[in-house]
């Protein structure tokens, strides 16, 4: 069959590569705050090549669906919006910050990033995963031709259309207002929930239906159960869902990952999604029960990741009495530990087992949480992060208070600005 090929196109190479954990996160302070082995979520900060290199050993052939948003080509720098309570009207009043670069130099270039991560994808794929990549009219039909070669001309399932509305500056032809998605098995067998993803049918069908017995032929459909989604999808882009804003770059909105999620696996699989920008996809999984690995390149993305999902335990939509909220753990590829710096030290006070924020840094902070027992000289400096703040997206001020399930001999306070600078304090409580 025919395949693409460019002149640098190559397989990946052997990496040699490993993941070093930084911190694990309890929202609400639940969780056993020792047991590695029962923290299954994964935010990963890293070049996706060498993070997936490094899940080989552990995950080869057994992630049971993967979901990639990668740049589309698009030759665009995107900023990430920082500010709140601006006009969302006036996007020339925002406060902004570095977000992500889809530029190259030409497609080869492009070409060469993502093909070597889409074998690696297959390779972590189980026996009966699937796997979705979305993308646009940038590439959509080169990268269609290298999943061919990949996973097979026959396992291609559909090519999911999702259309959306909005402005556009294009006046010399059709307004672009679709994305492509496309829909790959490694195998024959697959998961595939039907059911889960019947949508009503139109008023307008029902109507008919009722109205006369000569309607559909004789051919009547179940009207109560609904029908299978077309491979067209219409869910309106974040920019129109003010609940969902998180500032973070073409934000994909969680009506789609919902679907894909609920479609393509079951609870207690493994979703995965090596280019996680604002957390879609791991914030999506929590809340129907799969388990998730997720990474990104940038800290800004894995930054949004994190707030998003602690601002969504803590807003009930995950966990809840009968299922404790998902627990966290925080790697990074290599071993170049984060730049931190010392806070002042009257950044934070603790007052029995409360921590008080100092008033004056509400405004500049983004996100602030603690390690009750913090004790990096045991050999162990893994930071434990039992209680949590993050700004809200839209509008108000951070928490000034978080309560400690319990105080330990050293408290460490790990806060971080609007401008991504993070801070770091350690209490002692004798």
């Amino acid at each position: 069959m025919p395949s693409l090929t460019w002149p640098s196109k190559q397989q990946p190479e052997t990496l040699s590569a490993h993941l070093h954990t930084e911190a694990y996160l309890f929202p609400h302070g639940k969780g056993a705050f020792s047991a590695e082995e029962k923290i299954e979520n994964r935010l990963i900060l890293g070049d996706n090549l060498r993070v997936m290199a490094a899940l080989l050993p552990e995950y080869e052939g057994k992630i049971d669906l993967i979901y990639a948003d990668p740049p589309f080509f698009s030759n665009q720098r995107y900023r990430a919006r920082v500010g709140r309570g601006e006009d969302s009207r006036q996007p020339e009043e925002w406060e902004l910050a570095k977000g992500y670069q889809d530029k190259w130099d030409n497609l080869d270039e492009y070409l060469d990033m993502l093909y070597p991560r889409l074998i690696l994808m297959h390779r972590l794929l189980s026996p009966t995963g699937t796997f979705y990549l979305h993308l646009d009219w940038h590439a959509n039909a080169y990268a269609r031709i290298l999943l061919d070669e990949i996973f097979g001309y026959e396992r291609l399932n559909n090519e999911i259309i999702w259309t959306y509305h909005g402005p556009s500056p294009i006046r010399s032809a059709f307004n672009r207002k679709h994305d492509t998605i496309l829909f790959y098995t490694k195998g024959k067998e697959y998961t595939f929930n039907v059911d889960d993803v019947r949508i009503p049918y139109a008023d307008s069908t029902v109507n008919t239906f009722q109205s006369s017995k000569k309607a559909g032929f004789g051919k009547k459909p179940n009207l109560k159960r609904g029908k299978v989604p077309e491979d067209w999808w219409y869910f309106p882009v974040v920019a129109r869902l003010h609940s969902e804003r998180t500032g973070y770059p073409t934000q994909k909105p969680e009506s789609l990952l919902e679907r894909i999620i609920t479609a393509s696996s079951n609870k207690g699989d493994i979703v995965a999604d090596f280019f996680a920008g604002s957390g879609t996809t791991a914030t999506v999984a929590a809340r129907l029960g799969r388990r998730f690995i997720v990474s990104d390149a940038q800290w800004r993305a894995i930054h949004t990741t994190r707030s998003r999902f602690v601002q969504n335990v803590l807003l009930g939509e995950e966990g809840g009495e009968e299922s404790p909220p998902a627990r966290l753990k925080l790697q990074r590829e290599g071993e170049v530990p984060p730049q931190v710096r010392q806070s002042r030290g009257d950044a934070v006070e603790l007052r029995g087992k409360t921590l008080v924020l100092n008033p004056n840094l509400a405004d500049e902070l983004d996100y602030w949480e603690a390690d009750p027992n913090w004790q990096p000289d045991s050999g162990d400096s893994i930071f434990r992060s039992v209680v949590q703040a993050a700004r809200p997206r839209r509008k108000g001020k951070i928490a000034t208070e978080l309560e400690l399930p319990f105080v330990g001999e050293n408290i460490c306070v790990r806060l971080v600005n609007v401008n991504g600078d993070k801070l770091e304090t350690v209490l002692g409580n004798r």
